[in-house]
Order: C-alpha cells, then sequence, then structure tokens
C-alpha cells in the first residue's frame, strides 16, 4: 500500500543521508532516513504498546525539539491525530483541552510541565525517550489515509472564552505547503530554522512542515532566544528566517546587530501584527528584504503574502493572496464591497479546514459555501492590496501570542469579588501588546490578589499587565458592552492614541 501522505518515507528513498533536521542546542542532527526509521519504530510501538491507530488522539505538552518532528513522521503513517498543548496553560486549561480532544497518550517534558498537577485519566510518557527510536529498526507502517483526515487538532482561544480544536488535515497540509513554496521560493535547498512554538500553527506550518516537505532543512530552537538566533543565523547562512515584529525588534536591539553582516538572507518572513517601518528601515538597511503575510488557524496558516518590493509602500498591508488561495471582502449579507470599502475577509481554497473538532455550531457559524469567514475586517485597495482594519473579535497580541479578552474576562468574573470585568489590549514597548483589566469590584480586592488569582487560571501571557478599579461598565441600548468606546476613552486618558 502506498501511503502518499508519507513525507519521510518518500525522502528517505531520494535523499537518505540528507539532514533534515538539527538540534540547536546539542548539535544533533537527524537525516531524512532516520526520520523515517524512528518513525516506522513509533508507529508500532504505540500499536503495541498503547493500541493505538487512526484517529486516536495523542496530546503533547513539550518545548520545541526534534521528538516532535518524528511523531509527526508516525502520524503521517498511522492516521494519529496530534493535539499540541501550549505549555504555559494553566493546570485547568490543559484539563480542559485534555478532557475536549479525549487524549489517550499524553507525552510530556518534564523540564517544563508537572503533569503531576492534572487529573486528566489517560496514559503519560516522557517525551524526551522517544528520540531514541532513530536506533531500532522496523519494518514500513503505513495505512489508508484520506486527505480530509486529520493530522492536527490545534486549539485557538474562542470568542466565547473556551478554546476551539481546529481540524488540521493532511490535504491542508499539503496545499498549505504548496502555497508557501510557491511564494516564499522554497525547495529541496532551503535551510532555515525554527523557533516559533509547536503548539501555534505557525511553529509547524509556517516553515518547518513545508520545508520539510520540500527536502530542505530546519534548525530547531527550543524557545525563542535573540543573540542565539542571531548567531545562528549567520553561522548556518540561513537562506531565510520567520518571525513575528516583537521578535525582530529584540535581535535589532541587540549590541552587535549593526555590526553583524545578514544580508545573505534571501528575506525575513513576518507574521503576528504589521510591522512598523522604523523597523523595516532598520532591516533594509542591512540590505534584508520584510516579506509580510496573513494567516490563520483555521486556514493555511500561509494565506497572503506582501512582496518586499512593497514593504514600504503598502506599510500595514498584508499583501496579496498566496497562489491557491481565493479572497472575498463583504459585507453583513455576504455580498462582495467594492474595493476599498471595509468589509469582513472570506477565504476558501483547498486548505479550509472542514471545521473544529465535535462543535458543529462553531463549524457552522465559521464556514459558508466553502468560504471561512475570518471575523477580520479588511478592505482591498485599487491595487488587490488587503489591509486589515480591525482585529478579530477584538482579539490582541502579546508577544506573538493571541490573547481573547473574553477568555480573560471569563477567569475574572468566577471570583467573587469582582462583579464586572472588561479586557482590552494596548501597547506595549517590549511585547507589542498587553492586556488592561478594568474591573467593578463586588467587595474589596486588590490588584496583587487580583494578579495572582488570573497567574493560577491562566497562562501568565494572558494576565493584565495593569488592573484598573472602575465604578460601572458602560453599556450600549442593547445592553452588550460599549468595548469599543471604552478602549477609546482609556487610550485617549493616557496618551496612547
Amino acid at each position: 500500500m502506498i501511503n502518499t501522505f508519507d513525507w519521510f518515507n518518500k525522502w528517505s528513498g531520494y535523499t537518505p543521508n540528507k539532514v533534515a533536521l538539527k538540534d540547536a542546542e546539542s548539535g544533533k542532527t537527524l537525516t531524512y532516513a532516520q526520520i523515517n526509521n524512528a518513525a516506522n519504530s513509533i508507529a508500532h510501538y504505540l500499536k503495541d504498546k498503547h493500541q493505538l491507530g487512526k484517529g486516536d488522539r495523542i496530546a503533547i505538552i513539550a518545548e520545541n525539539e526534534l521528538t516532535q518532528v518524528l511523531l509527526f513522521g508516525a502520524a503521517q503513517k498511522t492516521g494519529i491525530i496530534l493535539v499540541p498543548i501550549n505549555y504555559r496553560l494553566a493546570p485547568a486549561e490543559v484539563e480542559y483541552l485534555l478532557n475536549d480532544s479525549a487524549s489517550s497518550l499524553v507525552l510530556y517534558d518534564e523540564n517544563c510541565y508537572d503533569v503531576h498537577a492534572l487529573k486528566h485519566k489517560a496514559e503519560y510518557e516522557p517525551i524526551a525517550p522517544f528520540i531514541h527510536f532513530v536506533e531500532d529498526e522496523a519494518p514500513d507502517y503505513s495505512v489508508k489515509l484520506h486527505e480530509e483526515d486529520p493530522i492536527f487538532i490545534l486549539y485557538t482561544s474562542g470568542t466565547t472564552g473556551f478554546p476551539k480544536g481546529t481540524l488540521y488535515t493532511h490535504k491542508m497540509l499539503f496545499w498549505n505547503s504548496i502555497n508557501t513554496a510557491l511564494s516564499l521560493v522554497i525547495s529541496s535547498a532551503t535551510k532555515t530554522l525554527n523557533c516559533m512554538p509547536l503548539f501555534h500553527t505557525g511553529g509547524w506550518n509556517v516553515l518547518l512542515a513545508p520545508v520539510l516537505h520540500h527536502g530542505g532543512t530546519i534548525i530547531m530552537f527550543k524557545k525563542f532566544d535573540a543573540e542565539k538566533i542571531l548567531n545562528s543565523i549567520v553561522s548556518e547562512k540561513l537562506d531565510l528566517f520567520m518571525g513575528v515584529p516583537t521578535m525582530l525588534k529584540m535581535i535589532a536591539e541587540l549590541p552587535q546587530f549593526d555590526a553583524t553582516d545578514i544580508s545573505f538572507l534571501n528575506y525575513i518572513i513576518v507574521g503576528g501584527e504589521s510591522m512598523p517601518v522604523p523597523l523595516i528601515r532598520k532591516y533594509h538597511d542591512k540590505e534584508v528584504p520584510i516579506r509580510q503575510g496573513y494567516g490563520l488557524t483555521e486556514v493555511g496558516p500561509n494565506l497572503t503574502s506582501l512582496h518586499q518590493s512593497m514593504a514600504e509602500k503598502k506599510q500595514g498591508s498584508i499583501g496579496k493572496p498566496n497562489f491557491y488561495v481565493q479572497v472575498r471582502v463583504v459585507d453583513d449579507e455576504g455580498k462582495e464591497l467594492p474595493r476599498n470599502e471595509p468589509g469582513e475577509l472570506w477565504i476558501t481554497g483547498p486548505m479550509v479546514t472542514p471545521g473544529y473538532w465535535q462543535n458543529p455550531e462553531a463549524t457552522q457559524n465559521s464556514i459558508e459555501n466553502g468560504w471561512f469567514k475570518t471575523g477580520d475586517v479588511a478592505i482591498m485597495d485599487e491595487e488587490g492590496f488587503i489591509f486589515i482594519v480591525d482585529r478579530k473579535k477584538h482579539m490582541y497580541i502579546s508577544g506573538g501570542e493571541n490573547v481573547y479578552p473574553v477568555e480573560v474576562e471569563r477567569v475574572l468574573l468566577q471570583h467573587e469579588s469582582i462583579n464586572e470585568a472588561v479586557v482590552f489590549g494596548i501597547p506595549h514597548e517590549k511585547w507589542g501588546e498587553c492586556g488592561a483589566a478594568l474591573i467593578v469590584k463586588g467587595a474589596e480586592i486588590s490588584e496583587e490578589e487580583i494578579k495572582a488569582y488570573c497567574l493560577e487560571n491562566l497562562a501568565k501571557f494572558k494576565v493584565p499587565s495593569e488592573i484598573h478599579f472602575i465604578d460601572s461598565v458602560p453599556k450600549g441600548d442593547t445592553g452588550k458592552i460599549d468595548r469599543k468606546n471604552m478602549k477609546k476613552n482609556f487610550m485617549a486618558e493616557r496618551n496612547l492614541i
């Protein structure tokens, strides 16, 4: 049986000794043949020891490491679904994801997460020993897979306050890779690094999966470290690099940055948020072009690209749709709008998710006749360049992490001393944005007590940096919170706009 989704089996036949992965910390390398061999061994192990096969879920709570790619290879062979989980989440948040996904096995990094705080009834194994499967021999493992079979359930914070599990299929994996390669010119000669977390679609699908699909080389970092990343770019003579503006700002602020030659980079890909023109120019002065784009977990994520020649002229634009991506800007009835009129951005193409895990209501609300309704307000100018003019459902991005205010508010309102709470993003010098919470007290409580409570129930990056107490929360005629004006007034009072 031929499994067309088994990339490592293919590359192990073409270029078995080509280095596919390199661990930045230890220097350990894995060839395509070694990854394929390990993936076969892991597939047999999961079947024999845990009775896991097609459709079963395995949760991963770990920092970036080579082992996760071995599991990815095993998933391509077996049809097992991987559920990457943010190791920064509080135990209650992790419990929710494990229960929602009904994961049978949890693989965890002992150095970054204490699973003993979890009550979820699943089998638990440290992830580190799985690297030793590269030393084993096992026959090829292959099952019949359909392109709509999921390889990931990728959780995104939901506008209802509860995360939604996006089904990410083998079909999406393939077409995202094709769109990426056509836009960014990726081939088997490509060498880059990955420091984006593997619990986000950006970690897996912006560069890592497309580069491995095309037979290139990835240098894996556990996490972002500005100085180490810059050193690796230089020592490895990378072709390209991807980061969010916060990362690129930290790199540019290094003492050695101005004297470091990185002009050999074809370009740097920027995602997550718009990059300020002064920072763009700082890299342009070093002869490094900037490519900005736009993506969503549910679609792609590599959907649009702003060519480096337009980085300054069209600053703030997400560019034009990638090759196999179609877009529309529509009104509330789904009717396409003229150029320069704001409306909701809809996207379609072969990389659209089939829906959300066990959540038909969310699926129905998000997809209409194959078009994914992003919830982002956009305009398209006369030349076809797209600009996002309002963040999706008031989400803000702090240090590259998406934060949905309603999720933070839900936790705050569970505290007996808090009657009302409104959260929104405000500018932050280091993290791009941070959270500000406006609180109506029901009983005496301090700012320190609120932050301590949040830390017990939320990931650190979701905890509001600023707490302000107010007498009441203004509401509109329909009784809804007037969030837009609250934020506007807050920003104006502090000269932030």
